[in-house]
């Protein structure tokens, strides 16, 4: 197996920014996936928060193993730097036939950084069917900030998805995802192992940047997704601009000069 980290593109990094999430499909070994299940049934130890990465998960343990992947190695160190600290971890089981589902909720509290973002990782050992249940995202909900479940009461939206995937599938979420575990109606334990990673550099250009100005980028950067709103919905992609502004280091990136209108201020110019 190759031990080349494999860096995002700047396409690829722009739709983790339109979408919130970036899918790895089936990318861990079958060996892996099988040795999983072992060292989830036996539990894993408790990582205080701010940890670096060699120290919270030693070198040969089965965690270490997972987040050097090529892949995962690769699409980290462009999200979040190549020494991002863990700020906690956890195995997410469901039961078979278990009668209920999380309510759709973003992880910890309202968060209004504008210039910095955590990544957090979900890795499926196993294959998901839509019996049972997955994880719930609503695309594009990244950067409508909202505290921990307020979004509870909304049961379904226009456009959401609900995770099935094949072994070995890794999951990279923004921590600012509107998201939810769906009760599981199969006959079989389902796992989810979820790590969040801090970033301890400036998130500018980590990626692979050669392609920074593909037409693509905007393309992907001006998705809009089923249950954004006629109106607000626009403010999204204003998020977006200004998020790309912030990790391309560009300050005059826009799309169709939305941003560009509304920060117009001759008077400020004149004045200098």
């Amino acid at each position: 197996m190759s031990t080349t980290r494999q860096l995002l593109n700047s396409v690829e990094v722009a739709r983790f920014v339109a979408h919130g999430f970036l899918r790895l499909d089936g990318i861990v070994p079958r060996e892996m996936n099988e040795e999983a299940l072992g060292v989830f049934a036996t539990g894993l130890p408790a990582v205080p928060y701010g940890t670096t990465v060699p120290k919270a998960f030693p070198e040969g343990s089965f965690t270490r193993r997972l987040v050097e992947l090529p892949a995962v190695a690769g699409a980290l160190e462009s999200l979040v730097g190549s020494d991002p600290s863990v700020d906690h971890h956890f195995v997410h089981t469901r039961e078979p036939h278990e009668g209920s589902a999380q309510p759709l909720h973003a992880d910890a509290l309202i968060d209004v950084r504008p210039d910095a973002f955590d990544v957090q990782l979900m890795y499926y050992p196993q294959e998901v069917t839509a019996d049972m249940g997955g994880t719930l995202v609503v695309p594009g909900s990244h950067l409508r900030r909202t505290n921990e479940s307020d979004t509870g009461r909304y049961q379904n939206l226009l456009g959401q998805t609900r995770l099935t995937c094949a072994a070995g599938t890794v999951m990279l979420v923004h921590h600012g995802i509107w998201h939810g575990g769906r009760r599981n109606d199969s006959d079989t334990v389902r796992h989810m192992y979820k790590i969040r990673f801090n970033p301890t550099v400036p998130q500018v250009r980590l990626w692979d940047v050669s392609d920074l100005h593909s037409p693509a980028v905007s393309s992907e950067l001006g998705r809009t997704f089923p249950w954004y709103e006629p109106a607000t919905g626009r403010l999204e992609i204003h998020n977006r601009i200004q998020l790309w502004r912030t990790l391309t280091g560009d300050p005059g990136f826009d799309i169709d000069h939305w941003a560009t209108r509304i920060s117009n201020r001759p008077a400020l110019r004149s004045q200098a």
